[in-house]
């Protein structure tokens, strides 16, 4: 027979334990075992007054970020909802059944406030990132680094010609950011050509288009992560362009070891990263093996001899031709010295004219010109020794472990939902690339952590 529900007079009172209805593989759960945000309320002591009316709890705004950016929950609106109705939220957030879910402008008022001055979601990922040292799951040994364009908020229909276009009238926040990063070697500074489409409402997201998708203003996020469980060492945003994606991986570097004391071995990239004052900079000045392409542009497409056909004798300085002939950087005396590298870093060596004009291999050498001429950098022993890392057997490896920062892009993009930013200007790049690389560290920790468990029982 069909049942039917019978509805008693409700309980006056009931027993509801928040904990008892988390599950026990929950990722919020597994998460909550590596947030310690205790020091993060130590880092904002100084940006609270020490009177007044009682502020919202910090750390309740850090954990329902950190519940965002991990859900893939784009809008602080539609965030405070969820909080008030999921269970699991509102015990990841310490809130209980009767607690109050703050206002979404909170999060606005608090971000472009305190928080911004404080640096707070660095502190957030650098506590991200000592906490993976502590478990183990940072080797040290070998990073990759890589950098991956990430649309702005801003319409890509929508823009003016070059940045003399923004106008005079009164500046807002993201324009005011734009001019105090024109210097920046990450930014404005990287490359001297101006922009032929600036947006009006970021002007620091640079028109761009990339791997056959259409033309939009973006900025690039540039990761520096350790191979051994893909753990995400550094983070740094940039404008879309390769020399300011070259500039953060340096400034990563540096500050994986000022912070947290990584040294690596090696450093895995792509060619990107194979210019030559890059590969001189690992060799020379840190002392890391660049698995990188070298970045050459010395092959030739009329099929005469490459710059390879050239043997480099080291103790004369000079270049020996296939036929035998020395190319040397001066075939005669100046009365006043002149610098051998030009202005670009390259050295230029020529050949005399009179020995490739009855040369028999002139045709296949320089057909279009008198003499022949081969440039080779000032830092050719860096690129010499990335060229020579290429042979050995460990570059195979090297190329398949760097496609673990594409795969943290992918889920960047796809899973967390951060293929178009929410903010503007270079602060809110920032923010966003802090919280979702902590996100991304925290998910790690709880999969990892989640796989151990069955192996230690």
């Amino acid at each position: 027979m069909m049942g039917e529900r019978r509805v008693a007079q409700e309980a006056l009172f009931y027993e509801f334990s928040l904990d008892r209805h988390v599950p026990a593989d929950h990722l919020l759960r597994v998460i909550d075992r590596f947030v310690d945000l205790s020091s993060m309320r130590e880092h904002l002591r100084g940006f609270y007054s020490a009177i007044g009316r009682p502020s919202i709890d910090p750390e309740l705004m850090l954990r329902m970020l950190i519940v965002g950016y991990c859900f893939g929950i784009r809008s602080e609106r539609r965030l405070c909802e969820e909080v008030h109705l999921n269970l699991a939220y509102r015990w990841f957030c310490r809130l209980g059944l009767d607690g109050d879910v703050p206002d979404h402008s909170t999060f606005s008022k608090n971000r472009h406030g305190r928080f911004r001055e404080s640096d707070l979601f660095r502190q957030l990922f650098e506590a991200t990132v000592r906490r993976c040292i502590d478990e183990g799951l940072v080797g040290g040994d070998g990073f990759a680094v890589d950098a991956s364009l990430i649309r702005a908020e801003a319409n890509r229909q929508t823009y003016v010609e070059g940045p003399q276009g923004l106008g005079a009238g009164p500046a807002g926040r993201a324009v005011e950011e734009y001019l105090a990063v024109l210097d920046d070697a990450a930014f404005g500074g990287a490359t001297p050509v101006e922009p032929k489409r600036v947006s009006p409402v970021d002007p620091a997201a640079r028109y761009t288009q990339a791997h056959g998708n259409r033309a939009d203003f973006c900025y690039a996020t540039n990761y520096l992560i350790d191979v051994d469980h893909a753990v995400i060492v550094d983070v740094e945003a940039s404008t879309a362009l390769r020399q300011a994606e070259v500039t953060a991986a340096k400034r990563m570097i540096e500050r994986a070891a000022e912070r947290h004391g990584l040294w690596p071995r090696k450093l895995i990239g792509d060619t990107g990263y194979g210019s030559a004052d890059m590969l001189a900079w690992l060799v020379h000045e840190r002392g890391i093996e660049p698995h990188v392409p070298v970045f050459d542009k010395s092959a030739r497409n009329d099929g005469a001899f490459e710059r390879s056909d050239f043997s480099f004798d080291h103790e004369d300085d000079s270049y020996i031709c296939p036929a035998g002939k020395r190319l040397r950087p001066r075939n005669r005396n100046f009365a006043s010295p002149r610098p051998e590298a030009d202005k670009d870093g390259f050295i230029r060596y020529r050949a005399r004219q009179q020995d490739c004009s009855s040369c028999a291999l002139k045709p296949r050498c320089t057909p279009t010109l008198p003499a022949r001429k081969v440039t080779r950098s000032i830092h050719e022993g860096a690129r010499d020794l990335a060229r020579a890392l290429s042979q050995e057997e460990e570059w195979i490896a090297s190329r398949r472990e760097r496609k673990k920062v594409e795969m943290l892009f992918a889920h960047l993009k796809r899973i967390m939902r951060l293929d178009r930013l929410r903010l503007r200007g270079p602060n809110g790049a920032r923010d966003e690339f802090h919280l979702a690389a902590a996100a991304q560290n925290l998910r790690k920790l709880a999969k990892i952590s989640l796989a151990r468990q069955p192996a230690m029982a």
